[in-house]
C-alpha cells in the first residue's frame, strides 16, 4: 500500500514539474521570442522614425500565440507532427482568449499536445490522424473554453491591480516579494504576469521585486563568483542560485528583504507603472527586459496623451527601484547575516 502510495505521489510530482514548470517556462521562451522582442523593435522602429522596424516588430508580435504554444510542445517533447500543428492551436486560442490569452494558449498547448501524442505514430496515415487529431482537438476546445479561460486569468489580474490601487502599501510588499521569488525558482515569472497580464502599479512592483532578486543576488555573491558571476545574474537570471538555496536558504532572505523594501516605494513614492507588455514585468533587470518595458509604457502613454511628458523624476525612480535600492538594501541584510553566521563565503558560488 505505502509502496503504491508513493509511486502516485512521484506520478503526480511529475506531472506538476512537466506541465507547471517545464511548460510554463518555455511558453515565457515563446512570448520573449515573439511579443517582447516585436514590442522592443517596434519601439525602436518608432522611436528612431524606422517604419520598416515598426512593420517587422508587428509580425513578431502576431505570432505570439503560435510561438507560445509551439514552444510548450517542445518542452513536452512532442513528436515533430504534433509540435508543427500547434501553431493552429496557439493562434486559435490566444486570439479568442482576448487579453487572458496566455494562459488559454498554456491550457490548450498543453492539451492538444497529450492527445496529438496519443495518437502520434501509432497508425500508416500518421501524417494526416496526428495533425487532424492536435488541430481538431485544440482549436474546437478553444472555440469552447479559451474566452472563460481568458476571462478567469483577466479577472484575477484585474484583481490584483485593483487591490495594488486601493492598497499600495501592502500590495506593494506581497507583489514584489511573491514575483520576485518566482522569478528565482525554477517557474516562470514572466510567464505569470504574462497570464494575469499585471500591468500598471502591480506590474511596477513585480519589476521592483525581480530587480531585486537578480541585482541583489549579484552583489551579494561577487565575492564568491567575480564579476562572470555578477553579470550572469544581474543580466542573465537569479535562478542561478536556486541550487545553493536549498543548501541554505538562508541566503534567499537578503534580496527578499529587498524586494519587500523597494515594492512599496515603487507604488507609494514612485508610482512606477508598468504599461509595457506585461510579461517585462517578470523580468526584472534580464536582458534590460524590465526597464525597456517600462520606458515603451511611458512612449504610449505619452502618445495616447495619457501622460505629458517623460520626466526626471521618472528616470531617477526607476534607476532607483531597479539598480541603487535592491544594491544598498541587499548589502546591508546581507551583512548583518553574516555576522550572524547565517550566510558563510562560498555559500553562493555558481559555476559560471
Amino acid at each position: 500500500m505505502e509502496e503504491n502510495t508513493a509511486k502516485k505521489e512521484s506520478k503526480i510530482k511529475t506531472y506538476l514539474h512537466r506541465y507547471f514548470i517545464d511548460a510554463m517556462s518555455a511558453m515565457a521562451q515563446g512570448l520573449f521570442a515573439s511579443l517582447l522582442i516585436g514590442t522592443i523593435i517596434s519601439t525602436l522602429g518608432t522611436q528612431l522614425n524606422i517604419p520598416l522596424l515598426d512593420e517587422i516588430g508587428g509580425y513578431a508580435k502576431a505570432a505570439a500565440g503560435p510561438a507560445m504554444a509551439v514552444a510548450i510542445g517542445y518542452a513536452l517533447k512532442a513528436s515533430p507532427l504534433v509540435l508543427f500543428s500547434l501553431v493552429a492551436v496557439g493562434g486559435a486560442a490566444n486570439t479568442l482568449g482576448g487579453a487572458g490569452g496566455p494562459l488559454a494558449v498554456l491550457i490548450l498547448a498543453i492539451v492538444a499536445a497529450e492527445l496529438g501524442r496519443l495518437v502520434s505514430k501509432k497508425t500508416k496515415l500518421d501524417i494526416i490522424v496526428t495533425p487532424l487529431v492536435t488541430i481538431f482537438s485544440g482549436c474546437a476546445l478553444a472555440y469552447l473554453f479559451a474566452p472563460y479561460i481568458g476571462s478567469a486569468a483577466s479577472s484575477v489580474g484585474n484583481l490584483i491591480m485593483w487591490a495594488t490601487k486601493q492598497q499600495p502599501f501592502l500590495m506593494g510588499i506581497l507583489v514584489s516579494v511573491i514575483v520576485g521569488m518566482a522569478l528565482t525558482l525554477p517557474i516562470s515569472s514572466a510567464a505569470i504576469c504574462s497570464v494575469l497580464g499585471l500591468t500598471g502599479l502591480a506590474g511596477g512592483a513585480a519589476v521592483a521585486g525581480c530587480c531585486a532578486q537578480m541585482i541583489g543576488f549579484a552583489v551579494i555573491s561577487f565575492r564568491d563568483n567575480g564579476w562572470g558571476g555578477f553579470f550572469a545574474q544581474g543580466i542573465g537570471t537569479s535562478m542561478l542560485q536556486v541550487s545553493n538555496i536549498i543548501k541554505n536558504p538562508r541566503i534567499w532572505i537578503a534580496p527578499t528583504l529587498a524586494s519587500a523594501i523597494t515594492g512599496p516605494i515603487a507604488t507609494c513614492l514612485f508610482g512606477l507603472q508598468m504599461n509595457g507588455s506585461p510579461i517585462s514585468s517578470g523580468m526584472g533587470t534580464c536582458g534590460l527586459v524590465g526597464q525597456i518595458g517600462v520606458y515603451t509604457g511611458w512612449v504610449a502613454d505619452v502618445a495616447s496623451g495619457a501622460k505629458p511628458a517623460i520626466t526626471a523624476m521618472d528616470w531617477i525612480g526607476l534607476v532607483l527601484i531597479c539598480f541603487i535600492l535592491p544594491v544598498l538594501f541587499s548589502l546591508l541584510f546581507d551583512f548583518i547575516l553574516r555576522k550572524l553566521n547565517w550566510v558563510k563565503p562560498g555559500d553562493m558560488k555558481i559555476d559560471v
